[in-house]
């Protein structure tokens, strides 16, 4: 049964490293949801969030896959319920096209905020899960939304072992 599952892959900081890990999705024809990267927490090493739908059978085979490139420290799998995570999403709005109260009132219901006001449009931000930035989409749309974008999902796991533990358990 498919179901969505995170992926937090660390590696060194290469030149083509993100084209590597793709590839190994694109060759199993796996769409991804999302990816972000970032630095870690311990210095010179980088974190890959992905997040996509499959079997736990596939995710696994995409772990040993992404396990197998020099570069790539350790690799993990996670579902929902073992990682806190968020996304983050801005809408651009025409100011012409906004009625103040209640372009406000939707902004309160969904706990967004007010991000930049301009003299012809405003940014709203709102963080949180995909279905309460998608939500909050379709409360503005009848408004006009100039542009729209979100990121993809960024995510720490709840087990305490930190990744410097893994990376100690590597060396030795």
């Amino acid at each position: 049964m498919e179901k969505l599952f995170t992926i937090s892959a660390f590696t060194e900081n290469r030149v083509g490293m993100l084209n590597r890990i793709t590839i190994i999705f694109t060759r199993r024809h796996l769409n991804i949801e999302s990816i972000t990267a970032s630095e870690s927490e311990v210095e010179g090493v980088y974190r890959y969030t992905i997040v996509l739908q499959t079997t736990r059978e596939q995710v696994d085979k995409v772990i040993g896959q992404i396990e197998k490139l020099v570069e790539v420290l350790k690799a993990f799998v996670h579902e929902d319920e073992d990682i806190v995570h968020q996304e983050i999403a801005l809408y651009k709005m025409r100011i012409g096209s906004l009625t103040g109260v209640a372009v406000e009132k939707v902004v309160r219901e969904n706990h967004a905020r007010i991000l930049s006001v301009d003299p012809n449009f405003i940014v709203i931000e709102k963080t949180g899960h995909y279905k309460e930035t998608q939500r909050l989409f379709e409360d503005l749309k009848p408004f006009g939304i100039l542009e729209f974008a979100r990121s993809g999902r960024v995510a720490v796991t709840k087990p305490m072992k930190e990744l410097s533990a893994y990376l100690k358990e590597l060396e030795n």
